[in-house]
């Protein structure tokens, strides 16, 4: 016989634990699916949230975890690879391609990859003196020698804001050309103070583990011990594409439209965290994962008080 939940969570990061967390305390028979791939695993340590500032990814989740699970929330370590809604509006989700197991409602919390830019030595470093958000990591490396490595001319943008952290900060054109740069990117980035160097980057230079410069394919190299990137987010909807959400295309990738919820415009179906949006850091995925669990709680309890209603008329 196919287990039936009353909500499977399909992601087992910061909004899917903290969806799980509210539905576990509402007495709700709750599955987590979680395919182990947090998009902040890189990073040494998590900032911005209130009384958890300064603590390791991996420690944090376990902790949520463990939270969760003392509420009777079921969690399994394995990926949903297809979901289909049933003629009564449920759902029936296959688990590692081999279980499947029937939900009433669904939160999906597949957060995204990012997607790095294809310079030898960025991906290795990557979470560590290679950066992408300096929300995340600017106060860590604070007044160090900063290079921004252009993907597009909005690379401008960021240049300028970890400019904040360092005044020492360069910002290699890499592949994009001098001419793509406004007369305005150039006067604000003079004010700031920001050095700017055109010629693509070949490669990193590392010495006992530690980013000390920026080589060009002319060979030349910049010191820089600190270099900020831009990865292309890689959303993770294709469970919500099959299940025939109305996604958006955004310049920060494809995601579901929904309402102030997370509700999609799929009926039972809510997404949270980097799976309903770019900017979402871990504060906001746990805001994100509360917020459609408490709303989708109070759907399943009046509706199924409205049903009790109507068969005590008939």
């Amino acid at each position: 016989m196919t287990e039936t939940y009353e909500v499977v969570v399909v992601g087992g990061g910061t909004a899917g634990l903290s969806a799980a967390l509210v539905l576990g305390r509402a007495r709700r028979r709750t599955l987590v699916v979680d395919a182990g791939e947090p998009r902040n695993a890189p990073a040494a340590h998590l900032q911005g949230y209130l009384t958890r500032d300064g603590t390791a990814p991996a420690e944090f989740l376990a902790e949520g975890r463990r939270e969760v699970e003392g509420y009777g929330v079921e969690i399994v370590r394995d990926r949903v690879t297809e979901a289909v809604r049933d003629d009564a509006g449920e759902f029936d989700v296959t688990v590692g391609g081999e279980r499947t197991v029937h939900a009433r409602r669904l939160i999906v919390t597949t957060g995204l990859a990012d997607e790095l830019p294809s310079v030898p030595g960025v991906a290795e470093r990557f979470g560590r003196d290679v950066l992408h958000c300096p929300y995340c990591h600017g106060w860590e490396v604070r007044d160090r020698a900063f290079g921004v490595l252009a993907s597009t001319p909005a690379s401008v943008h960021q240049a300028l804001m970890v400019g904040q952290w360092s005044k020492d900060v360069t910002l290699f054109l890499h592949t994009v050309g001098e001419d793509e740069l406004s007369d305005e990117d150039l006067r604000r980035l003079a004010a700031a103070g920001v050095a700017v160097v055109p010629g693509e980057v070949a490669g990193l230079v590392v010495d006992a583990d530690r980013l000390t410069g920026v080589r060009l394919a002319d060979g030349t190299v910049h010191d820089r011990s600190v270099l900020f990137v831009a990865p292309r987010p890689v959303p993770r909807v294709g469970l919500l594409e099959g299940l025939g959400a109305e996604l958006l295309e955004t310049p920060f990738g494809t995601y579901p439209v929904v309402d102030p919820t997370g509700l999609t415009s799929v009926p039972g179906v809510w997404a949270a965290g980097n799976a309903a949006g770019f900017a979402e850091q871990v504060v906001n995925a746990a805001s994100g994962g509360y917020r459609a669990a408490t709303t989708l709680n109070g759907e399943l309890l009046f509706s199924d008080l409205d049903a009790a209603v109507a068969r005590g008329r008939g």
